[in-house]
Order: C-alpha cells, then sequence, then structure tokens
C-alpha cells in the first residue's frame, strides 16, 4: 500500500462561516467529520489527520524573511490534512470523495507521498 495526502482547501468565505456557526452547528459539522474519518480508520487505512490554525508565519528565501501567512489576499486556503493508506491513486480519491468539504463547495487535493526508504 502506498501513502496519499489529502488537502481540504475551501473559500476563506465559507470558512468565516464556519467559524461562526452556533455551538450546536458546530457540533453537527465536526460529527460529520468524525464520521467520515471514522469511516477510513475503520477499514485500517488512516495514518493522521488534523485541522489547521488559521494564522502563521512563512518563511522565505535564503535570508528566512518572515511574513504573516496565509496570505490575507487570497480566495482559498488550505485547512486541513488527511494522510492514509491505499493501493492506488483512484482509491484515495474515492475514499475522498466522502469528504465534508465538498458540502461547502471545498476541495480535496490528493497527493501521492513519497517514500525514500525504498
Amino acid at each position: 500500500m502506498e501513502k496519499y495526502m489529502l488537502i481540504f482547501r475551501n473559500s476563506t468565505t465559507s470558512e468565516n462561516e464556519f467559524q461562526n456557526l452556533s455551538p450546536e452547528a458546530m457540533q453537527a459539522e465536526l460529527d460529520k467529520w468524525g464520521q467520515w474519518i471514522g469511516g477510513i480508520a475503520a477499514q485500517g487505512k488512516l495514518v493522521s489527520t488534523d485541522a489547521l490554525e488559521h494564522t502563521g508565519k512563512i518563511v522565505k528565501g535564503s535570508k528566512h524573511v518572515i511574513t504573516d501567512g496565509p496570505y490575507i489576499e487570497s480566495k482559498e486556503l488550505v485547512s486541513g490534512y488527511l494522510t492514509l493508506s491505499a493501493d492506488s491513486i483512484e482509491e484515495a480519491i474515492e475514499l475522498s470523495k466522502g469528504c465534508p468539504i465538498y458540502e461547502i463547495e471545498g476541495s480535496v487535493e490528493v497527493r501521492p507521498l513519497m517514500n525514500f526508504n525504498e
């Protein structure tokens, strides 16, 4: 089996709406994510997953210039990731199709991870 990273992207507008949900609506959203991730884990395919904070720093170039990030002018942001094991990229894509991010017109980028141990 190979490892794949699912990178979750959504618009800054939908992310702001998500942050302003009522506690009940937030819990309902978290439950959707928990069910989807739990289904992948139940198949023994989950490696790791996390959501990303909206703030951070960007370190750039040989002079290590530090700026605030992600960029404010961006209309799309990376909101989290999930790493899984799958037999093929097609299987990883199939597993991604249950992701709740699609309900808010977000996207999932599916990328194979390089194995430097082979």
